[in-house]
């Protein structure tokens, strides 16, 4: 027995050998190449997690053949810890060492990966206890190094809040930093195919349907313009706000608010904050006070600037990639940046299909409002460039499902929800119009 069991050790051992060995031999070389303020990509990620192509049906993808970790080091220049944006001044380099190999799933390589078709009963409970939730790994590490291509392709348009009255923390708060100005990039979705792809990929993404539809209800909707935040080491957060209840005034606040009646969630308004780089612990940008969307008091005096009460404040750590989803009706802000890489994150919200906060959407390139036409009811026109019709619902104006609007499936298709033929036809005679 002593024998046969010191044979099969040495096999193994010699297995184990070789298969090193022949990994080693495929590892391709590390290089390295240049970009412009961002130093990203640090997390180690996986090309097999349940992750979509932009445009993958919301029922199924196709996995990659190989198993891919990602792994930089970063050198950060002098102009990594201000507030400039222009690429002359400000280029930092990083160098990616890409590892590739199969793994004990390749025998299910070719196998479609299923997204869930309805929100789980953890995420519900985990929402409705936190007024919050994080979504591991919704863009993959192809999908994230593209936004980071675009946003450098762009970034002389970011927009620096230098102005006193576009600050939004108060002096010597943990939300102030040491001064920087937060970086506002808008237009995400107005740069073409190449680059806007990804940014529209979160519109109807298969990983986050279900989520929306749990939180928001059939026929939800973009509700604001997304845009990306960035903060350089050192750059300003933004204290508390929001609340079902106003965090500063006290007042119901109905246009955030967060209710569950019999089992069914919904936000008034969800923000959906895209994570592009990791926030590690102490690294500061989002937080949110875990509860607030239920609680029915204003805050404490220094809580919204986090001089007071700060341990009931939690900066929530994600890795790029991830997806943080959280009710309006929810206390939140953005802790200042301590991170030496500079923070990146696209920040959409969305509502339920008969509510509506922000008003783009009224006329062609966002102008014009009530004089307007109702035919000329669209967000700026090349939001709809190159979207399929799961996208193309998202961007609906605000009105009732049963008046024709289109409901994304859970197989990622589209339905119009309406009402009968004759009551359609009793309408038009009435109003002398198609919709009442």
């Amino acid at each position: 027995m002593h024998f046969i069991d010191s044979k099969a050790a040495l096999l193994t051992t010699s297995y184990m050998l070789l298969l090193q060995a022949s990994r080693r031999a495929i590892a391709p070389a590390a290089f390295s190449t240049c970009a412009p303020l961002h130093n990203y990509l640090s997390r180690s990620t996986s090309s097999s997690s349940p992750v979509a192509a932009a445009a993958a049906p919301a029922s199924s993808i196709k996995n990659s053949k190989k198993t891919t970790s990602l792994f930089v080091s970063t050198q950060p220049t002098a102009a990594s810890s201000t507030n400039q944006t222009s690429s002359s001044s400000s280029t930092s380099s990083f160098s990616t060492m890409a590892t590739t190999s199969d793994d004990a799933s390749s025998a299910n390589e070719q196998q479609q990966q299923q997204y869930p078709i309805a929100m789980s009963e953890a995420e519900r409970y985990l929402f409705d206890l936190n007024g919050y939730i994080i979504i591991r790994d919704v863009l993959t590490p192809d999908q994230i190094a593209a936004a980071h291509a675009a946003i450098d392709a762009h970034l002389t348009d970011a927009i620096p809040r230098s102005d006193p009255t576009l600050r939004n923390a108060v002096e010597g708060s943990p939300m102030y930093g040491s001064g920087p100005p937060r970086l506002d990039l808008g237009g995400i979705f107005e740069w073409g195919s190449a680059e806007s792809e990804v940014f529209k990929s979160i519109l109807a993404h298969p990983r986050l349907v279900p989520l929306f539809h749990g939180l928001l209800g059939k026929g939800y909707r973009l509700d604001h313009i997304p845009f990306v935040l960035m903060n350089n080491k050192g750059g300003e957060g933004f204290q508390l706000h929001g609340g079902t209840v106003d965090c500063v005034s006290g007042d119901y606040n109905h246009n955030l608010a967060y209710t569950c009646h019999n089992g069914s969630i919904r936000s008034s308004l969800l923000g959906c904050n895209v994570m592009l780089v990791d926030h590690n612990p102490g690294d500061g940008g989002f937080c949110v006070v875990p509860g607030s969307h239920k609680s029915n008091f204003k805050m404490p005096e220094g809580m919204v600037d986090g001089i007071n009460h700060s341990e009931y404040i939690q900066q929530p750590a994600t890795k790029a990639g991830d997806v943080v989803l959280f009710s309006e009706g929810t206390v939140h802000g953005a802790m200042g940046w301590q991170s030496d890489i500079q923070r990146r994150c696209a920040l959409y919200r969305f509502a339920p299909a008969t509510c509506g906060y922000g008003r783009s959407y009224f006329s062609p390139d966002g102008v014009g409002g009530a004089t307007t036409a109702p035919s000329s009811c669209t967000w700026p026109l090349k939001f709809y460039d190159d979207l399929n019709d799961a996208q193309l619902a998202v961007l609906e104006p605000p009105y009732a499902n049963r008046l024709d609007r289109p409901n994304i499936r859970e197989d990622g298709s589209v339905e119009i929800t309406q009402r009968s033929d004759r009551k359609r036809q009793h309408d038009k005679e009435v109003f002398k119009t198609k919709y009442f």
